[in-house]
């Protein structure tokens, strides 16, 4: 499971399982931390067809398609260089054919 760092003052409790709605959330971390995450996520992508991320008391479990989108910005005037990875759900198309 990929896990953003907990922050040092907030305790774990009950864990929520996110499956639905709207959730976001943006996390400041060290650039360790951070690639930890990343490497983490990235063995996950490689591994299957499923996700899992976690947080401070929440969990978002995810089964995703075959296409991944990567999108890679730079500003060099402020500078700044970001990345988004974008997972679209897996649907009934995705999953292979019953031949049986």
């Amino acid at each position: 499971m990929a896990e953003i760092p907990e922050s040092e003052e907030e305790e774990e409790e009950g864990v929520d399982v996110i499956t639905e709605g709207y959730f976001e959330e943006e996390f400041h971390v060290g650039a360790e931390d951070a690639g930890a995450f990343l490497v983490e996520l990235g063995e996950q992508l490689q591994e299957g067809d499923e996700v899992n991320v976690s947080g401070d008391g929440w969990e978002i479990p995810f089964a995703f398609g075959d296409t991944v989108e990567i999108e890679v910005e730079f500003q060099g005037n402020d500078p700044e260089l970001e990345f988004e990875v974008e997972l679209e759900g897996r649907t009934p198309e995705d999953e292979a054919p019953d031949v049986s």
